[in-house]
């Protein structure tokens, strides 16, 4: 699609409005980013994030429910009186040992300034807008838990952006479960009598080369990934107990279950050689794959041009961001986009202390005020167009439907 505002002058002042109130509120949005840095917080443990991003919200009198939905660093602000409404989305949980290494202080200030920009227009533009906070997105399934209370219920889309190394249209997410599995074997003095041992960690070991064993024939979009948690206690006593964690990741999240079972099946049978015994259990939460709205990713597109951003898709210029997101789970429920945005220099990937300098650069100052003005534009676009309204349902309709993603 076109950018409309280049037929229709009121949607053209509109963003050209929306645009100049986020630079109203640049060293606001930028001294949030660096805040939130500076206070990096783990899954459900987002304290500072939320109290700072609400005391925005109320600040500017927008009335924020705090703890949300019953996920209590989630929070609410709801903007305008009819209309369509749209979902922008705010994350701001940090990685442990490399803090703000996916730049999630960028996510959560230019989704606040592009929900904030939107809503001084949200009335004269016949829309409403819904900010969002969404915690524990590193894992934890933030949106997940809140959409099973129906945070998402009545939107007509949901946008975010992301920061990486480049701009494009898309991260290539796919669905992700994480496992854990605990051995239970017998103690025995490793010396005077092995023979009375049922060795835990022989289990373990075992398991992991059967999952490396299964990799050579899996498809090569897939991926296993896992850790040891426990091995042992001292070399001499033969271990009785240990524990690992598994992540298994499919292209979808129907292709992921199956895959789930064969990475089961592995890890038992170890347990069975060695004499030992075992209990796994799933994560409360599976990340489904994304699915990126074809219409909305081209308005974002056009709209980010008007900034300077040439946005590109990774599959043409060989530069993939793979990964996984609860955004994909929200991508099921309403129409959704999770465009990134270039924080970085070519070549930095994300999940590195690198990346994280990069959260709090120029750059990433830059990338807040971008971001924002590029989704309010598109929220914009949304609310003026019931053309591109009529082909974001369209597009979205063509999803799974049948998928479960709760």
């Amino acid at each position: 699609m076109t950018d409309a505002s280049q037929t229709d002058p009121r949607i053209d002042d509109l963003k050209t409005r929306v645009c100049a109130e986020v630079d109203r509120l640049a060293d606001r949005l930028i001294d949030a980013s660096h805040q939130i840095h500076a206070h990096p917080e783990l899954n459900y443990q987002e304290v500072f994030a939320h109290d700072l991003l609400t005391n925005i919200l109320d600040d500017l009198g927008h009335a924020p429910v705090r703890h949300a939905y019953g996920v209590d660093t989630a929070f609410e602000a709801s903007v305008g009186a009819s209309g369509p409404e749209i979902a922008v989305l705010c994350e701001y949980d940090a990685l442990p040992g490399i803090g703000h290494a996916c730049g999630h202080n960028v996510i959560a200030t230019a989704g606040l300034g592009a929900g904030l920009a939107a809503a001084v227009l949200a009335d004269e533009a016949g829309g409403r807008v819904r900010i969002m906070g969404t915690p524990a997105e590193e894992g934890g399934g933030g949106k997940i838990l809140m959409a099973r209370q129906g945070a998402f219920d009545g939107l007509a889309a949901a946008m975010m952006v992301h920061p990486a190394d480049a701009d494009l249209i898309r991260m290539d997410c796919i669905a992700v479960q994480e496992m854990y599995i605990d051995y239970h074997g017998k103690a025995a003095h490793a010396a005077a009598a092995p023979q009375e041992g049922r060795n835990a960690l022989d289990a373990a070991v075992l398991g992991y080369m059967n999952v490396a064993a299964l990799r050579q024939h899996i498809l090569p979009t897939e991926r296993i990934h896992g850790i040891f948690d426990k091995a042992g206690d001292k070399a001499n006593i033969v271990p009785a107990e240990t524990s690992m964690t598994w992540m298994v990741r499919s292209p979808t999240i129907s292709s992921l279950q199956p895959l789930k079972e064969r990475v089961l099946a592995c890890l038992e049978a170890s347990a069975a050689a060695t004499g030992c015994s075992c209990n796994t259990r799933w994560q409360g939460v599976t990340y489904a794959d994304m699915i990126d709205n074809g219409p909305m990713v081209a308005s974002y597109v056009a709209n980010a041009a008007r900034l300077g951003r040439t946005v590109q898709d990774p599959r043409a210029i060989g530069h993939p961001v793979v990964g996984s997101t609860d955004m994909g789970n929200i991508s099921y429920l309403v129409p959704s986009i999770h465009p990134m945005i270039k924080v970085a220099e070519d070549g930095v990937p994300i999940h590195t202390q690198a990346f994280a300098e990069w959260a709090r650069s120029e750059s990433g100052d830059l990338a807040v005020l971008d971001g924002a003005k590029a989704m309010a534009m598109t929220v914009i676009d949304l609310w003026a167009s019931s053309a591109m309204r009529e082909s974001v349902t369209a597009a979205f309709e063509q999803r799974p439907s049948t998928v479960s993603v709760l």
